[in-house]
């Protein structure tokens, strides 16, 4: 089968997030599945009150594509939320701040693609 071949040869270029994601209980948790030396890609897991620290990168996009989560809380500036949920996409450009809580019922996923690389991590306090 020719088609399945051509999947195998490109196992290091296509990914499945059901494969990728995993959850700690404690925290939010990174699993990061790819890098290269432009930008590095993770899927980000999150039980109902978790969170996500708020930070910006001084020289790096990041870019989160929520997947999974029936509500969800942003935050891209100190004092400022804006609601979330799957099928949103939230860019943070060099110096912009960002950071969530999975304020739903349901466990939230997101995949963060960010850039140049290495990332730098300034946190913020969100108040």
């Amino acid at each position: 089968m020719m088609f399945a071949k051509k999947v195998q040869d490109y196992k290091s270029r296509i990914f499945d997030v059901n494969e990728i994601k995993s959850f700690d209980g404690n925290q939010a948790k990174k699993n990061i599945f790819y890098e290269t030396g432009q930008t590095v890609g993770a899927v980000w897991c999150l039980k109902p009150g978790q969170e996500l620290y708020f930070h910006s990168h001084k020289r790096a996009d990041d870019i989160w594509i929520c997947m999974e989560g029936d509500s969800g809380t942003y935050y891209p500036e100190c004092g400022e939320s804006v609601e979330i949920s799957k099928g949103m996409v939230c860019v943070a450009r060099p110096g912009e701040k960002h950071g969530m809580k999975n304020t739903g019922t349901t466990d939230f996923v997101f995949i963060g693609i960010a850039g140049p690389v290495p990332l730098d991590l300034i946190l913020h306090e969100l108040e």
